[in-house]
């Protein structure tokens, strides 16, 4: 089952956050939609702590798994060609 999981988000943290993003989000509309008031004082207090966290989140995720944003290490050219 875990297998059928991973394959699902193409072995990817990154697609599967961005899933549980697209997920709640979808969720908190419709809620929202159907008694705008229910998390108003929640949003008001919470919800700049939550973008900072869900860019930290994101970019650790992104950079956990990317080949191009780490640094390469090149060996030294012994061969005397420059």
């Amino acid at each position: 089952m875990w297998q059928r999981i991973r394959d699902f988000f193409r072995d990817s943290e990154t697609l599967a956050w961005a899933r549980l993003q697209m997920i709640l989000g979808v969720l908190l509309e419709v809620i929202t939609t159907v008694d705008p008031y229910l998390f108003a004082p929640v949003f008001g207090d919470y919800f700049p702590w939550f973008l900072v966290a869900n860019g930290l989140i994101t970019e650790y995720l992104r950079r956990r798994r990317a080949d191009d944003l780490k640094p390469r290490h090149r060996e030294p050219d012994y061969s005397g060609a420059s």
